[in-house]
């Protein structure tokens, strides 16, 4: 299933390869992807690709500066015929959510993902609401540089399993590129190859893929290391934790292993744990974190043994 979904996302994307394995990773760790890069290279195709893909309610959120809250999660209006109040749902009550610019909207809109998020639950006027499961994100943002763009809260970075950027094309994929959308729209043509509850299915396997004690204890000094580290400020968090644990998890699955090697979790450490941390003012730079985490994995010591379950 999971190298039918991937092959089915490469209709439309051309290269991209690991992009595409560390979303669907995130797909199986019931975590959220941002896709943040430059505008034109293909986040939001990217994330209606996978939504294709997909047998399953999509919704998407078109961020703007002048969004309210409610306009994602909903509202209670007045219904002069039934003579009470109504609640009219918003986009998010879907199973996969595009939230495209995310970083456009203020952050009082932004924060209106929060809940539905960590909780996948939505509460408006004291009322809660259970979203269906399964329940992705998938938001995409432009760079900080970018004009007319508002950072995303700390709080809200934690929340997402990765944070992703689109590979760059060689000249080959991007003449391929050309060929393929010259006469076509694959992304029109594309069909779903997953239902939902096959997806659900997958998700509950991932949660049982094997994980050694050793791999556990390297993965928490990591994690330790990034508090303690001199250049980091605020270090990853305990959710941060087990969201680098489910995506090890995820990862080896994507790989066809129904047990984690140490080669899983380095693949995951940069997108998983990067943007979790907040560097200190002098040494912040777009590439602080990366370059923070993959020092970290070069200098804690990483166990050798049989990782296979016994």
């Amino acid at each position: 299933m999971l190298q039918k979904l991937k092959e089915n996302v490469a209709k439309v994307m051309i290269g991209n390869e690991r992009t595409i394995e560390l979303i669907l990773t995130c797909v199986l760790a019931k975590g959220h992807v941002l896709l943040e890069d430059v505008p034109g290279t293909g986040k939001t195709v990217m994330a209606k690709s996978l939504a294709r893909s997909v047998e399953a309610e999509f919704g998407r959120v078109q961020f703007t500066p002048d969004m309210l809250p409610s306009d994602v999660t909903g509202l209670n209006y007045f219904d002069s015929k039934k003579g009470e109040f109504v609640f009219s749902k918003g986009p998010v009550f879907c199973n996969i959510l595009l939230a495209d610019e995310i970083n456009r909207a203020t952050p009082k809109t932004q924060s209106s993902l929060l809940e539905c998020m960590a909780e996948r639950q939505v509460t408006v006027d004291g009322v809660t609401r259970r979203l269906d499961e399964p329940f992705l994100v998938i938001a995409t943002q432009n760079p900080l540089e970018t004009l007319g763009t508002f950072p995303l809260p700390e709080a809200q970075m934690d929340r997402f399993l990765m944070r992703l950027s689109m590979e760059e094309l060689s000249e080959a994929q991007e003449l391929a590129m050309i060929r393929r959308f010259l006469t076509a729209e694959p992304l029109e043509e594309l069909g779903s190859v997953c239902t939902r509850q096959e997806m659900a299915a997958l998700q509950e396997a991932c949660r049982k893929v094997y994980i050694h004690a050793d791999l556990m204890k390297y993965i928490t000094a990591v994690v330790q290391a990034t508090r303690h580290h001199p250049k980091v400020t605020s270090g990853v968090s305990p959710r941060g934790t087990l969201a680098f644990v489910r995506a090890s998890q995820g990862y080896a699955m994507v790989q066809g292993r129904d047990f984690v090697v140490p080669e899983d979790i380095k693949a995951v450490a940069v997108p998983v744990l990067a943007h979790r941390m907040s560097a200190a003012v002098d040494t912040l730079d777009g590439s602080a974190g990366e370059k923070i985490i993959e020092e970290l994995l070069g200098s804690v010591q990483l166990p050798t043994e049989d990782w296979q379950a016994r």
